[in-house]
């Protein structure tokens, strides 16, 4: 079994900063890319961040270039979301994701969500 625990949710102030941990455990897994979802009430998760492990090319979905900064650590499996400038429209469920292959099996996991709501 392969576990993904995301946390580091929270309430902010607009204009205010969180930071989202996503931590990778269990079987032997290699990672190809780990990165975050989103999905607000009422709306279709949509994309957020995502960050290649092998090189560390990264993506980012236009509505959080330049406020959003996703990172990683390697030895720990663990993927970081900085998210600065916070807007009332970031309020979501936040996910994890990654793409973890074990044994030649490449399938793709998710964490449990972690809110993050931001106050006008």
């Amino acid at each position: 079994q392969v576990q993904l625990v995301d946390s580091g949710g929270g309430l902010v102030q607009t204009g205010g900063s969180l930071r989202l941990s996503c931590a990778a455990s269990g079987r032997t897994f290699s990672v190809y890319t780990m990165g975050w979802f989103r999905q607000a009430p009422g709306k279709e998760r949509e994309f957020v961040a995502r960050i290649n492990w092998t090189g560390g090319t990264t993506y980012y979905a236009d509505s959080v270039k330049g406020r959003f900064t996703i990172s990683k650590d390697n030895a720990k499996n663990t993927v970081y979301l900085q998210m600065n400038s916070l807007k009332p429209e970031d309020t979501a469920v936040y996910y994890c994701n990654a793409e973890l292959e074990i044994a030649t099996t490449l399938s793709a996991y998710w964490g449990q969500g972690t809110q993050v709501t931001v106050s006008s």
